[in-house]
């Protein structure tokens, strides 16, 4: 199962596109959801919502990496909505937590 956008709540203000991130976050998923994000990248302002992430590996960090490089190249913001300790613990395995700008990784 890839991310889906996020349907906007009644009352809820998102700047741009709302991704939300699959559990399994691995190299099976990352086709749809390069698509999804690909298709996201107009909007100019991406929030991921990585709080149901239970499973990830490098390939889908690579890829936000990737989203993150694009959306500074363009002007763009990412923001995040939550993030699971399944990323967290990953990101920052792999030094990447700052560059994601987790919320976990920004200062209190």
């Amino acid at each position: 199962m890839a991310g889906k956008r996020a349907a906007k709540q009644d009352g809820e203000q998102t700047a741009g596109a709302a991704v939300v991130l699959p559990s399994d976050c691995r190299m099976a998923a990352l086709a749809a959801l390069h698509t999804e994000l690909a298709a996201a990248l107009p909007d100019g302002a991406i929030e991921l919502d990585g709080s149901q992430v239970e499973r990830v590996d490098t390939a889908a960090l690579q890829l936000l990496v990737l989203l993150r490089r694009e959306l500074d190249g363009r002007g763009g913001t990412l923001a995040w909505r939550g993030s699971s300790a399944a990323l967290d613990d990953a990101a920052g395995l792999l030094g990447l937590a700052k560059i994601l700008e987790l919320p976990a990784a920004r200062p209190a």
